[in-house]
């Protein structure tokens, strides 16, 4: 397993941005896809978008779509989430996932997890 690391939350007004970093230590992150979830207090944890081990691919749940962007540089080892225009419904902990599945990885398909990092929107 690879030992991953969120930073980058915190309190911020709607319409604003933010950007995570999933930093991961111990083995390389350029062979595992990586997703990004989020979850929200009461509720299950969701799928925000999830990128390929080359970047090449890159899928996004309809909520957060044009509004989020993925990105990964390999060579440090870190995966990014560029959030914009935030909504008060995008407030939730975010927690990035590495899977070495070899087709696109669903939820359970992820087995490396970080502690997540708190993203919250205010009106």
């Amino acid at each position: 397993q690879v030992h991953l690391v969120e930073s980058g939350g915190g309190l911020v007004q709607a319409g604003g941005s933010l950007r995570l970093l999933c930093v991961a230590s111990g083995r390389t992150l350029s062979r595992y896809w990586t997703g990004w979830f989020r979850q929200a207090p009461g509720k299950e944890r969701e799928l925000v978008g999830r990128i390929t081990v080359n970047g090449a691919i890159i899928n996004y749940a309809d909520s957060v779509k044009d509004r989020f962007v993925i990105s990964r540089d390999n060579t440090k080892n870190t995966v990014y989430l560029q959030m914009n225009n935030l909504k008060p419904e995008d407030s939730a902990t975010y927690y990035c996932a590495a899977s070495k599945s070899i087709t696109t990885p669903m939820m359970i398909d992820f087995d490396s997890w970080g502690q997540g990092t708190q993203v919250t929107v205010s009106s």
